[in-house]
């Protein structure tokens, strides 16, 4: 294990009864307040009204930034930025899930920047130092982004989708009341919790028995929750303690807590980007469909011992196999939670996908090298992989 500094300034306000403390929070920054959201589902279900009549009561000068894509779009970004620096912006309020929340980002870096432009930032990989402050309302489990230091932003005029990083992205504050995922469509429920797991999956097989015991059982226990619990949030939509679950092992899985001196690998996030930019799918869908094909395609003597682990941790599997056997079995147990338990289509021909832009999308997920991880991925491993995925 490396030697690690954990640092996390995000303040939680988690449950049912925390939103009078939004005004608080946001007039900690200023009276400026850059209202960032999706495509309304926060007005169909009350919650624009309630958060912006506690703003008006706090006078609280509310400016909006709306139609967050599910892939949020750099020209957004670029839009809400435009929105800060003419209106002097003192704080963004992030209402959403992941992808608005890593919009957000994206206009909290750019807004700083002298022409306001987020894509040299995310093309040079520009660690961020300096951005406007974020406070985010949580609605959907899945990217962690409400308790991280990342955005994917995506370029579709390029076919390009790559994260933007750093410290200054951290949320200040982030409020994740269980409640308000409760109208989400049961898809939606599927693609966060799959990407839940994968968020701990990727650093997972990259700490091996280099990291503390207690760490390797922390990301089995976000694992199994996310297990246990997606299926009753599926079936009951409104199951406060299913949500809260989901909710939390979403914030946990990526705020580096559960990295501790590892290296985050993100082998199935880089081939899964590649499907989102240039077909705009739902991400923890493909994440769902790549999974079990990167782990199949990956074992072999040395990956099985974790790959089995995994299987016993998490999914129950008897410890009396064969490790090869057992590894197998584990593979089978993710296939079954993404294709059957989850009900996700498993292959890409079912979204439409065919082989067209496989090799471009394999070179430019290697960008240039490998990927990283148990077993480093090359442009053609990745090109076998996605052939898999068919």
């Amino acid at each position: 294990m490396n030697d690690f500094i954990f640092h996390n300034p995000d303040k939680v306000y988690f449950g049912k009864n925390q939103m009078e403390h939004l005004p608080e929070e946001l007039l900690k920054f200023g009276k400026k307040v850059l209202l960032v959201y999706g495509g309304g589902s926060i007005k169909k279900n009350g919650l624009y009204d309630t958060v912006t009549k506690l703003l008006k009561a706090n006078d609280i000068e509310i400016f909006e930034l709306s139609g967050v894509e599910p892939n949020p779009r750099h020209t957004t970004a670029n839009r809400g930025a435009k929105i800060c620096k003419k209106e002097n912006i003192d704080v963004i309020l992030a209402v959403g899930g992941g992808s608005t929340i890593d919009c957000s980002k994206g206009v909290a870096a750019a807004a700083l920047t002298e022409t306001g432009d987020v894509w040299p930032l995310v093309s040079n990989r520009v660690w961020v130092e300096k951005a406007l402050p974020i406070v985010a309302i949580l609605t959907n489990a899945a990217t962690g982004s409400e308790m991280d230091s990342w955005a994917v932003i995506s370029n579709m005029d390029t076919n390009e989708k790559i994260g933007l990083g750093g410290g200054a992205l951290v949320p200040r504050v982030a409020f994740e009341n269980p409640e308000l995922s409760f109208s989400l469509p049961t898809y939606q429920t599927a693609c966060g919790a799959f990407d839940i797991f994968n968020h701990v999956l990727d650093n997972y097989y990259l700490a091996g028995d280099a990291t503390f015991d207690m760490i390797l059982e922390f990301q089995e226990a976000v694992m199994r929750a996310v297990v246990k619990w997606a299926p009753v949030a599926m079936k009951e939509p409104e199951n406060y303690e299913a949500r809260a679950n989901l909710m939390w092992a979403s914030s946990m899985a990526l705020n580096n807590i559960l990295d501790a001196g590892t290296v985050h690998g993100c082998a199935c996030h880089a081939m899964e980007h590649e499907l989102s930019a240039y077909y705009d799918i739902t991400h923890g869908h493909g994440l769902a469909i790549v999974t079990p094909r990167w782990l199949q395609y990956i074992l072999d003597e040395k990956t099985a011992p974790a790959i089995y682990r995994l299987g016993v941790k998490v999914f129950g599997i008897s410890e009396e196999f064969a490790v090869m056997e057992g590894a197998k079995k584990a593979i089978e147990a993710v296939s079954n939670f993404c294709f059957n338990t989850l009900g996700l289509k498993a292959n890409l021909s079912n979204l439409g996908i065919n082989d067209e832009h496989f090799k471009n999308m394999a070179e430019h997920a290697c960008f240039g090298g490998v990927i990283s991880g148990p077993k480093n991925l090359t442009a053609a491993d990745v090109e076998e992989i996605y052939k898999m995925c068919l």
